[in-house]
C-alpha cells in the first residue's frame, strides 16, 4: 500500500525525469521545498511547476513562482500547463486527484482518485476501473461488448486498449 500523496510525488518525479531534467535539479528543488515549507512530500505540493527546463516554486503566498535555487522569475504562461493534471484540495497543500497523461483526456479521461476504486485508475465520469475494462477485453470480449457492459463509448474502450497494448 502506498499513500496517495506518495503516488502523486512519484508521478511528478517520473514526469520531471521524462522531461530529462537533471536528477540534481529535482533533488535540490524537493529539498528546498521540504526545508522552506516543512512538508515531507516536496514534489507533491502546489508549490512546484516546470517549463521542461527548470523547476519553479511558489515561494510566497501569491500566484508568482521563482526558479528553484536562484529564485529567478519565469514567463508564467510557459509553465501553467504542467500542473493541470493534478487536482488540489482547497483546504491544504496536497493533491486529491490525478489525471493520467498517457490516456487522451479528450477521449477517455483516466484518473486516480482515492475516493473511488480504492485508488485504482478509473474512467471518468463513469467511475469504471480501467482494469475491469481491460480484463474483460483480455478475456476475449469484443470492444463493442465491453463498451456496452460498462456504459462507455467504443472510442473510450479503444483508447484504453491502445494504451494497454
Amino acid at each position: 500500500m502506498l499513500p496517495f500523496v506518495a503516488l502523486v510525488e512519484a508521478y511528478v518525479l517520473r514526469s520531471l525525469r521524462a522531461l530529462h531534467l537533471p536528477t540534481h535539479k529535482i533533488r535540490d528543488a524537493a529539498a528546498d521545498i521540504r526545508e522552506q515549507f516543512g512538508t515531507e512530500f516536496g514534489l507533491a505540493t502546489r508549490r512546484i511547476a516546470t517549463d521542461g527546463v527548470d523547476i519553479f516554486v511558489h515561494y510566497l503566498d501569491s500566484d508568482e513562482v521563482a526558479r528553484a535555487g536562484d529564485r529567478q522569475m519565469p514567463i508564467r504562461a510557459v509553465i501553467d500547463d504542467y500542473l493541470k493534471y493534478i487536482v488540489w484540495d482547497e483546504d491544504d497543500e496536497f493533491p486529491k486527484r490525478l489525471t493520467l497523461r498517457r490516456y487522451d483526456p479528450a477521449i477517455a479521461e483516466v484518473v486516480i482518485d482515492p475516493r473511488f476504486a480504492w485508488g485504482a485508475p478509473i474512467v471518468e465520469p463513469a467511475k469504471v476501473p480501467v482494469d475491469a475494462v481491460l480484463g474483460m477485453w483480455r478475456a476475449g470480449e469484443a470492444p463493442e461488448i465491453v463498451a456496452d457492459e460498462y456504459g462507455l463509448s467504443l472510442d473510450q474502450v479503444n483508447a484504453l486498449i491502445r494504451v494497454a497494448a
